[in-house]
């Protein structure tokens, strides 16, 4: 049985991905990573591509970081495959802890991330990954944490970019999407 190649590993897990149109408001068509997550083959396809992406782009990572929530559901993922550590990044009140925090704009209003202060090590090399880049709120939001507490960020990695929405030019270093809408 031969290998599945990379793009045909991608096109399968873009089939999968839930699109609703006029959600959450008129206007707005939804990508739902969860369409994609409940078939086991994409998920072991969507597994492979972020690793194998990681394993090439930025081998030198020492911790991967996962936004609040939907970043959690791969970074446990990714950081086991990679022998590497993980820590999250959530919403306002959630973690324990001396923790740094930081307000950022979203389209609506507005809203604060916070970093465990201990969970990086002053020059550790970190990947940030979430599920979603938009308006690039929240990754601004997130690499501004990292820098506060000495990480260094080698890559900011998301499964779906919304490329009409331009939050790419946000973001400082490099960055890699999956697919783009």
């Amino acid at each position: 049985m031969s290998e599945i190649s990379a793009s045909e590993k991608l096109e399968y897990v873009k089939s999968k991905i839930g699109k609703y149109p006029d959600f959450p408001k008129a206007g707005i068509v939804f990508r739902d990573i969860f369409g994609a997550l409940t078939d086991a083959k994409a998920c072991a396809y969507l597994r492979d591509l972020l690793v194998d992406h990681i394993r090439e782009s930025a081998p030198e990572a020492e911790i991967i970081v996962g936004l609040d929530s939907r970043g959690f559901l791969f970074n446990l993922l990714i950081a086991t495959e990679l022998g590497v550590g993980c820590a999250p990044i959530r919403k306002k009140g959630k973690l324990a802890g001396e923790v740094v925090s930081v307000e950022y704009k979203l389209e609506y209003g507005s809203d604060t991330f916070e970093i465990q202060r201990s969970a990086i090590k002053p020059g550790q090399k970190v990947v940030i990954v979430d599920d979603l880049l938009a308006t690039g709120g929240s990754l601004v939001a997130a690499s501004e944490l990292i820098r506060n507490v000495g990480g260094i960020i080698v890559e900011s990695l998301v499964v779906m970019e919304l490329v009409d929405l331009e939050g790419r030019k946000r973001l400082d270093g490099k960055v890699h999407s999956l697919i783009k809408y």
